[in-house]
């Protein structure tokens, strides 16, 4: 699958993110929202009237996130161009087909990275495909039947394929001998916030939903670092190696913090503040 399908496309779409999300104002959006309610920012135009100040603003929310190209797909695929303001009676529909895109679209990128991540190893790699096949041909279908989709059971079958794929690849560095000593877990994730991680060897150790928030990671190699579901929000990743880590997203990328020395898979890009 073309990367840039999972990529935001803003001019597609119709500012479902902020329209269609609840918002809060202590997670770094503008201010406390109910979902289904446009964002105080959003204009007529469907631009963001505050975009180019949402570093100068503290707008960390609004930055960390990225839609993964959801928006776009909702609005000229599934609803071939006729945007929420115009058909205000589907407007609820729309909104509720785009959370569960944005699930949909969030599967199809692990998948993809774990095609990308497995080179000429063909662990899977069929099965892999024909998932993403699978969950491709979900998004296309029209909104009734995404509504009814069992996303939890979709859910497993991609889950398991993930789960396959980071235990191979971490075995490259012999991730089952290594481990993080005395670190609890909070909520079912390691919880290292704040932790200073610069001598630790984190190659080909799983950090799944770990709790990494404002964590010192500074020219940490975390080459086959499993970091699906990680919270990097303030992590400073200056000069850290990510080419080669797990399941990592853009908007891990976007909530944390990094330089021009941070190295990041070609699938992903550096946050414009970060080269502030």
């Amino acid at each position: 699958m073309n990367y840039k399908e999972l990529q935001p496309d803003c001019e597609k779409c119709f500012g479902l993110c902020c329209v269609a999300l609840y918002f809060s104002a202590i997670d770094g959006f503008p201010v406390n929202k109910d979902a289904g309610k446009p964002c105080i920012n959003l204009k007529g135009d469907f631009k963001c009237k505050v975009h180019g100040e949402l570093n100068k603003k503290g707008l960390k929310g609004c930055i960390a996130y990225d839609c993964i190209g959801a928006g776009q797909k909702v609005a000229q695929v599934t609803y071939l161009g006729h945007d929420w303001k115009k058909k205000p009676e589907s407007s609820k529909q729309m909104f509720d087909v785009f959370i569960i895109m944005k699930q949909l679209h969030e599967m199809l990128w692990y998948l993809n990275e774990a095609v990308r991540l497995q080179y000429n190893n063909n662990i899977n790699k069929e099965m892999l495909i024909k998932k993403i096949d699978e969950i491709k041909n979900i998004t296309n279908l029209e909104a009734k039947s995404i509504i009814k989709l069992d996303l939890i059971l979709t859910r497993m079958g991609v889950n398991k394929l993930l789960l396959q794929t980071s235990e191979f690849l971490r075995l490259k560095v012999n991730s089952d001998k290594k481990s993080l000593k005395g670190k609890k877990a909070l909520g079912g994730g390691l919880n290292l916030m704040g932790a200073d991680l610069r001598k630790k060897d984190l190659r080909g150790v799983n950090l799944s939903g770990a709790f990494l928030i404002a964590a010192n990671l500074k020219n940490v190699d975390l080459s086959w670092t499993d970091l699906i579901g990680a919270d990097l929000r303030d992590a400073d990743l200056s000069g850290a190696n990510l080419r080669n880590s797990i399941f990592i997203t853009q908007a891990q990328i976007n909530s944390a913090k990094g330089d021009v020395n941070t190295k990041l898979p070609e699938s992903l890009s550096k946050p414009n503040h970060w080269l502030i």
